[in-house]
């Protein structure tokens, strides 16, 4: 046990020095670009904003889309599992999820 701990202590750190590395021989060879003022200007390819003022994030739709994508997930993740112990299982839980999304789509 005192062996493996200290082997996965190594590992850690032999993991951790080759990111450092990796991470400073890439910030120094990279490519560097002058900064103008256009590229430093929050829309970074330089265009003018298509509007004005602040952009707002419809967050009721953000959150739909949430929940689509969290029932979708877990059903996939279901479906992969319950297949190995009964197609039946399976196919009942993706039937009632089905049901379930077109409850939400309903409202």
């Amino acid at each position: 046990m005192q062996h493996e701990s200290i082997l996965l202590f190594i590992v850690f750190v032999i993991a951790l020095l080759l990111t450092i590395v990796i991470y400073w021989l890439g910030g120094r060879y990279s490519a560097k670009g002058r900064k103008s003022e256009d590229k430093l200007s929050p829309y970074s390819c330089g265009e003018d904003l298509p509007y004005e003022g602040e952009f707002r994030v419809n967050l009721e739709r953000f959150f739909i889309y949430a929940v689509y994508f969290l029932v979708f997930d877990v059903v996939a993740f279901t479906l992969v599992v319950s297949f190995k112990i009964s197609p039946v299982h399976a196919v009942t839980y993706a039937l009632i999820t089905l049901i379930s999304v077109i409850f939400m789509i309903k409202r």
